[in-house]
């Protein structure tokens, strides 16, 4: 469970409760319970790098949050034009929350894109901070404005402030010896700058960051942290930013310990190093470079010192073949990729399955078919992960549910594949990926046992007394079967993707051994040991909510909202999809309605259709974009009704 899930459950996420004013020299400070805010610009305009230092920033000042990073899936999409538009937007509170939010309060528009592409999004009363300086008339008409947004009326309903930032942000680098180019590169942290003093943020640790990232190139450092200090400066003492604002820390959300701001890939990474100690054994990951898995590679390949080998391959099937290898030779094996990468490596998870060897594969999964949408996000692989193989090769599927659960998803998928001897699907996908919140760092203490024995001599006896070395003899609890590290002297044995002999190993095409072994290896799979699920009904409801994966967050935030205004409504969310937890057919059968919201056109209900003989209805979406609170709070107030 992480921090974003506490006493204060009944709040409604993105819902302002109140609002304070306090006086502060000669502009007043309001104090708010939460804010939602969305920078937008070309992709070249820092837009990720900004949002990602005010996370920084408000993480360390003790706000709950949530992100959600939003970029087009060319490297340098054409600038000034709607797909070139990238976007972060932070929901952060003074107490929990679950998601991004619905709407932002506040939109930082670098230039005409940006603010078209985002309008639609914001609510009347709104504050929209435009850069005046790209308003130009050519790089209006490209996105299609006859006329200035900003002069025409068609913002009346908002709170525009116009700003020119680029002139700014030159005049406060004059200075300095760089180019108008360059000196305008530094426009996003002045609007950084003003932000951070708009929103009361700490600057101490942008400054450092600055330095750091900089610190081969000491001018541009001191350019980029004069236009910080300038964005300050600008809105300490211009006129048109009367009001500065306070969202207190969110000292009752989470549970007493260190936390730190985390996104999912690096849970996820945090958590395959975790699961390797705890077991004892060497990390490997063998890779192809696939968004929006890359960011696993990379943070692993800086590791070696926990003994992690990182190799990226020259392509998919590479990859997992070299971490499949790893599996056989001792190692904690893992391979990471996205849908497209899971289709190719789809032969090489059914050889993990006939050979009975630990492997983990990590599928952060994004829009498709294809290449599809490779930055957005869906939760369309689930079919995939269960079916997607040749003959009957059944293999175990958990999700993490928000970004800091996926350091949790990761331990929990490697106890999987230790103690069975199996394959292990790891779905996450591109929203947990690159959305971020806190997350406390856990004590050693705190973490499982995942330490395995490997096959040390002969285990079988034949009739004459011989001793032998069987490879599928299997333990009577688990099913699993010896692991044999090579060169262990007396423990050879054949492997490859033909059948095995149930116990010996050898080569049988003996029609009854296969029977049996393909419903011994299921029968491994059906029992593995996972927990029950659990059921969030405090009213006695007659409808539950089911979700799995990323959809958690949504779904708790539009039943927070059900339950405020006085509906009953049951929640339950689902870790361990394959299998299922052992009593989910019969809390599935406690209630007269089950709606399966999820992110594709209902892969989840379709298996509790089949496996339960339940009406799940399906609520979809497919567009690439997460769950809105209040869109699902809606689709499931019509389910009440009915």
């Amino acid at each position: 469970m992480t921090s974003q899930v506490s006493s204060t459950a009944e709040q409604a996420d993105g819902a302002v409760v109140g609002e304070q004013r306090t006086a502060a020299g000669p502009k007043d400070v309001r104090r708010l319970d939460r804010v939602i805010i969305r920078f937008a610009g070309d992709s070249g305009d820092g837009m990720q790098l900004t949002g990602d230092r005010f996370t920084s920033e408000t993480a360390s000042f003790g706000n709950d949050l949530s992100t959600l990073p939003n970029f087009p899936a060319e490297i340098r999409a054409p600038a000034g034009t709607l797909p070139g538009v990238s976007s972060f937007q932070l929901h952060f509170a003074d107490h929990d929350i679950l998601t991004p939010g619905d709407a932002p309060n506040v939109l930082v528009a670098m230039n005409p894109a940006a603010l078209k592409a985002n309008i639609g999004d914001l609510p009347r009363g709104a504050e929209i901070i435009v850069n005046t300086d790209e308003f130009t008339k050519r790089a209006m008409q490209k996105v299609g404005y006859d006329s200035s947004p900003l002069e025409d009326g068609s913002l009346d309903g908002y709170h525009l402030h116009p700003v020119p930032l680029t002139t700014l942000t030159v005049e406060a680098l004059k200075e300095f010896d760089l180019s108008r180019k360059e000196a305008e590169r530094s426009k996003n942290m002045f609007a950084l700058g003003l932000l951070s003093w708009m929103y009361h943020r700490p600057t101490e640790g942008t400054e450092k960051f600055l330095r750091t990232k900089f610190a081969k190139k000491p001018d541009i450092a001191a350019a980029n942290i004069a236009a910080f200090r300038a964005g300050w400066n600008f809105g300490e003492t211009t006129e048109d930013f009367a009001v500065s604002y306070e969202v207190a820390p969110a000292a009752k959300a989470f549970p007493p310990g260190v936390y730190r701001n985390i996104s999912g890939n690096l849970a996820l990474s945090y958590g395959l190093v975790a699961a390797s100690r705890q077991a004892d054994l060497p990390l490997y990951l063998g890779s192809y470079p696939i968004t929006p898995a890359s960011d696993i590679l990379h943070e692993l390949s800086r590791h070696k010192n926990f003994g992690v080998r990182t190799f990226q391959a020259e392509d998919e099937i590479a990859g997992i073949g070299a971490a499949l290898g790893a599996a056989f030779g001792g190692s904690l094996a893992v391979t990471t990729t996205s849908g497209p990468g899971v289709a190719l490596k789809s032969e090489t998870i059914g050889l993990a399955v006939s050979l009975e060897l630990p492997l983990l594969v990590v599928d952060i999964q994004r829009g498709g078919p294809s290449t599809g949408l490779p930055t957005k996000t869906e939760q369309a692989d689930l079919l995939q992960a269960m079916y997607g193989r040749n003959g009957e090769a059944p293999v175990p599927v958990i999700a993490p549910r928000t970004p800091a659960d996926c350091f949790d998803a990761a331990l929990e998928a490697a106890r999987i594949a230790l103690t069975y001897r199996t394959p292990v699907f790891l779905l996450s996908d591109g929203y947990l990926a690159n959305g971020s919140e806190p997350w406390r760092v856990p004590d050693p203490e705190e973490l499982p046992d995942l330490r395995v024995q490997f096959a040390q001599g002969p285990n079988h006896a034949l009739a004459d007394g011989t001793e032998v070395f069987w490879p599928y003899k299997r333990d009577p609890r688990t099913l699993a079967r010896p692991w044999a590290i090579p060169g262990t002297p007396g423990l050879e044995h054949r492997i490859g993707g033909i059948e095995k002999q149930d116990g010996t190993g050898n080569i049988s095409y003996d029609p009854a051994n296969h029977d049996f072994m393909v419903r011994t290896r299921q029968a491994k799979i059906d029992g593995i040991d996972v927990p029950d699920i659990e059921v969030d009904d405090p009213h006695g409801a007659r409808t539950l909510v089911l979700g799995w994966g990323s959809t958690y967050g949504p779904i708790t935030a539009a039943v927070r909202r059900i339950r405020k205004e006085g509906g009953r409504i049951a929640q339950a969310h689902l870790r361990h999809l394959n299998p299922f937890p052992h009593n989910l057919g019969d809390v599935l059968a406690r209630y007269q309605r089950v709606v399966v919201p999820e992110m594709n056109l209902g892969q989840l209900a379709t298996l509790i259709r089949a496996k339960y003989l339940v009406d799940a209805r399906s609520y979809n979406q497919v567009n690439g974009m997460p769950f809105k609170a209040e869109q699902l709070a809606t689709a499931l107030k019509e389910a009440l009704d009915d």
